[in-house]
């Protein structure tokens, strides 16, 4: 076995330069392995965890991953298939490698954590094909760490490489046994699936019955699942697959081999059928796997996040987290529209009549604004406003958004006014209706216009199919755009919220002000659709939010939708005091009070721990979880000690029952519980709650009833704050 001590220094790496040199020649001689040649081991820093690299007998490259004696990935084939050239698959020859050890922390700009340990050892290894003038390298790196592994190919520009297309990538993770896994069909547009939860040999995503009412998708096969893939192993351990570093190039689905319980990577192609353009200097994202043996560990690994690269923001003190409120949902209800105009008036544009109740209207943005500046709400968000939502849904065609051209009863210089005498910052909306090409064209004309206004920052949306026609949402057309919209708004001291995009993969620490996306299934939808199952909330944490923060929308008070419209059969799948709950096990700096003002003005005993509730905490403690079951988490403040629980379950009644020994021993706290009423159920009386007040110290118990659906939110203050 292979192991070194972290060094820094010059002399060290020469060292272990040579180390790898004479690895190139050792071979094990016994029993299967007679013709696999050049194996090389580490192990994590707490030795539990244990990485095999070796070259079979066609020179292809493998890898084995175990953890505590566990085969989690058995002989993983790696490699890339290149279009019109020789593949770098297989004819290799392990030119060199050398080790290293890193535990050091970095700060957040925000987060779960104020801080976070990045401690790996890794490995990395030189291959070489071909000899002479045709000689070429390709370069692995592998990081283990003691929760689990990540490995990426990188392509040396002095690895005679040059320009090459990528029609596919080898990877494959073999595993031991047929898990239980949590999964949403494969696709190259969407997300917004529900869950299911299947025997890895019973996924099958084309038979998909639920109707999830997405209306632009593009599903591939009856064996293809979307990342970040959670598995439940039989004998009591856990498993994500995902990637990091999701940059210029497509995203990762994972295809089901049922017969070899074998998963292997599947790119999102264009329209020719390629996965990639690349040239030597570029590198793949990381491919990921989270390792822990109690279900609450996965929600606390940070290796995704570690895999990317620092901020690249200089100075990200315009960063400011915190909730908003919106005209938003009130158009998902049908109280309002997005569009001004009525297009049903007439044939031609040129005749319509105005909408009755276009929601984007001066005046009822001004109430947004005042309300906000009444409970202490930093963000206002107003959807709707600009021109071109008469004919926007499903389009398929450029020029149809302008964002820079308010609607007639948007008076932008009034709201300005208004907003910045109140100290509210407005959220500018974007939504692109997929048309990408136009929307960069109209960029920087539309961040000037944001710079003169006062927006600090945008909510944007790729609702439809996407234009350059061909292309996909998850395309690698799509992950560079989605980078330079990043990085264009940090260099404007703005931030980004995007919607219907690609799944996070951690770039949040790259571009701090990139702070939050939706790319899964959210809260509007049970506005409108067969809407979430009580559930869902559980598992967004052990799936999705891996990768990094979700705008779910939470904070729904009018549960049933029959309020709007008696004939309305829709409504939220959750007790209230369950979407207070959200806003802790659901994480965001940037959450969003999604519920009409006046749904929270009959309710300002509730609405207060939505007002009091941070997005930026110092301290994270999960207190047990299981993937669609139940979620407890416990956070502190940044810069404060006030902690705050949330606590919730799937459509079982549960006793929580919390340790509260992350609180400080001996000190007395001022606690208030928001729980459900001991009639509250989700589909049978879901806006029953109880506000419950004492003092308490961390050794001492509570019992607190989950209704079906339903959840907790608990505030502790120190006495004498």
């Amino acid at each position: 076995m292979l192991y070194f001590c972290a060094s820094r220094n010059y002399q060290m790496k020469l060292f272990l330069f040579k180390i790898g040199m004479f690895l190139a020649f050792f071979i094990i001689g016994s029993g299967s392995n007679a013709q696999v040649a050049n194996v090389l081991k580490i192990n994590s820093p707490n030795g539990l965890m244990e990485l095999k690299f070796y070259l079979d007998a066609d020179g292809s490259p493998r890898y084995a991953f175990k953890a505590e004696g566990l085969p989690i990935v058995k002989d993983g084939r790696l490699g890339i298939v290149l279009k019109d050239q020789n593949s770098l698959d297989k004819g290799f020859v392990l030119d060199s490698s050398y080790t290293n050890e890193i535990d050091d922390t970095w700060t957040t700009v925000w987060g779960e954590e104020r801080q976070i340990r990045n401690h790996y050892k890794s490995l990395n290894v030189k291959l070489t094909q071909g000899m002479g003038s045709e000689k070429r390298v390709l370069n692995l790196e592998f990081r283990l760490f003691n929760d689990g592994l990540g490995f990426r190919y990188i392509f040396p520009e002095d690895g005679n490489l040059g320009l090459f297309t990528v029609r596919d990538e080898l990877t494959t993770f073999p595993l031991d046994a047929d898990h239980d896994a949590y999964w949403i069909p494969g696709d190259y547009d969407t997300n917004e699936f529900r869950y299911s939860r299947s025997k890895l040999s019973q996924v099958h995503s084309m038979q998909f019955s639920e109707d999830n009412n997405i209306a632009f998708k593009q599903s591939v096969h009856d064996s293809l699942v979307q990342t970040p893939l959670m598995m439940i192993a039989g004998d009591g351990y856990y498993i994500a697959i995902h990637e990091a570093a999701l940059l210029h190039y497509p995203a990762m689905n994972l295809e089901i081999d049922r017969n070899k319980l074998e998963l292997k990577s599947h790119l999102v192609p264009d329209v020719l059928g390629n996965k990639a353009y690349l040239q030597g200097g570029d590198k793949t994202p990381w491919r990921v796997i989270l390792y822990a043996k109690k279900a609450k560990d996965i929600l606390t690994n940070r290796i995704i996040i570690n895999l990317n690269e620092p901020s690249k923001i200089p100075d990200p003190s315009f960063i400011k987290p915190g909730k908003f409120i919106g005209v938003w949902w009130e158009m998902h209800v049908g109280k309002s529209s997005w569009n001004y105009w009525d297009k049903s008036t007439a044939l031609s544009s040129k005749f319509w009549k105005q909408t009755k109740h276009h929601g984007a209207n001066t005046a009822n943005v001004i109430r947004y604004i005042d309300f906000a500046a009444k409970h202490d709400i930093p963000y206002v968000l107003v959807e709707g406003w600009n021109e071109g939502w008469e004919d926007w849904f499903g389009a398929y065609r450029e020029h149809i958004f302008s964002f820079s051209k308010p609607y007639p009863d948007f008076d932008i210089n009034a709201i300005s006014s208004r907003a910045k005498a109140k100290n509210v910052k407005l959220i500018m909306h974007h939504e692109t209706s997929g048309a990408v090409t136009d929307y960069e064209r109209q960029l920087d004309t539309a961040i000037r216009f944001m710079i003169q206004h006062g927006y600090p920052g945008i909510k944007g949306g790729y609702v439809g199919k996407i234009i350059p026609r061909g292309e996909h949402h998850d395309g690698q057309w799509m992950v560079d755009h989605y980078e330079r919209v990043a990085s264009k708004f940090g260099l404007n001291k703005m931030t980004v919220d995007l919607h219907e995009p690609v799944r996070p993969t951690g770039l949040h620490r790259t571009y701090p002000n990139w702070w939050s996306n939706e790319a899964a299934r959210g809260n509007e939808f049970n506005a409108w659709s067969r809407g979430n199952l009580p559930e869902h909330e559980t598992i967004l944490p052990f799936t999705r939010l891996l990768g990094g923060p979700m705008d779910y929308t939470p904070g729904i008070f009018q549960i049933k939708m029959n309020v709007y419209d008696s004939a309305k059969k829709e409504q939220v799948h959750t007790t209230l005091t369950k979407q207070l709950a959200l806003y802790v096990t659901l994480y965001s700096p940037i959450q969003m009070a999604a519920d009409l003002i006046e749904n929270y003005e009959k309710r300002p005993d509730a609405f207060k721990f939505i007002k009091e509730v941070p997005t930026d905490w110092d301290t994270t403690v999960v207190l047990d979880a299981e993937p669609g079951d139940y979620i407890y988490v416990a956070r502190r403040e940044r810069n404060g000690k006030q902690w705050f629980v949330g606590a919730i379950t799937d459509e079982q009644e549960r006793l929580f029952e919390p340790d509260l020994s992350f609180l400080t021993p001996g000190k007395k706290y001022n606690m208030v519980i928001y729980r459900d009423g001991e009639t509250a159920d989700w589909e049978k009386n879901p806006m029953s709650y109880i506000i419950d007040k004492k003092t308490i110290r961390s050794t001492e118990k509570l019992k607190i009833r989950l209704a079906p659906g339903g959840g907790c939110a608990i505030q502790f203050t120190p006495t004498g704050r």
